[in-house]
């Protein structure tokens, strides 16, 4: 098997709502994300695409992170969920895409990524201690949904973790 067929080319867009859908079924296939309504992921593709990114793999979805801008705190993403289908996985496609939203015209002024992971998700806390490496700044954790009083013991403590500071107009 050669390069180009063991890793298939990854194009990385800004989501639109037509990508809703597929991002839906692609959060879907990729446990233990929760997921959420099909209309919430209409809505992360869309209202929130200047925070978001969409990974493809010719026409398929592959890959999906979602985000937003904190009100009042603009300068911090919040990294609601990364997503990365089985045909994408082993290539760094999770970190390439947080650092192409940091890298998009518009979000030159965000210095600190938040996001939440349950203790156990080593995925996740590879990925985020990865980037805080590449981009060269510090991860703190401290807990922001505990389990028993915020979660009525149906769901693991959610984690925050925090990169920054940093200069999102250097990340490439």
């Amino acid at each position: 098997m050669s390069d180009t067929q063991s890793k298939p080319e990854i194009s990385l867009h800004t989501p639109t709502a037509e990508d809703g859908a597929a991002v839906h079924h692609l959060i879907a296939n990729c446990p233990p994300l929760d997921t959420n309504s099909m209309y919430c992921n209409l809505l992360q593709a869309s209202h929130f695409a200047q925070t978001g990114v969409v990974a493809k793999i010719g026409d398929e979805v592959s890959g999906f992170v979602s985000g937003y801008r904190i009100p009042g705190r603009e300068h911090v993403l919040f990294v609601w969920q990364v997503a990365v289908g089985e045909k994408a996985r082993g290539q760094g496609l999770a970190t390439r895409m947080v650092k192409a939203i940091l890298s998009r015209p518009g979000n030159e002024n965000i210095t600190h990524i938040e996001t939440t992971i349950t203790p156990d998700n080593k995925a996740s806390w590879a990925l985020f201690e990865g980037l805080s490496k590449k981009i060269d700044t510090e991860l703190e954790r401290d807990v922001m949904f505990d389990r028993e009083k915020h979660f009525n013991n149906e769901h693991e403590t959610e984690l925050l973790a925090r990169l920054g500071p940093f200069d999102a107009s250097r990340i490439s």
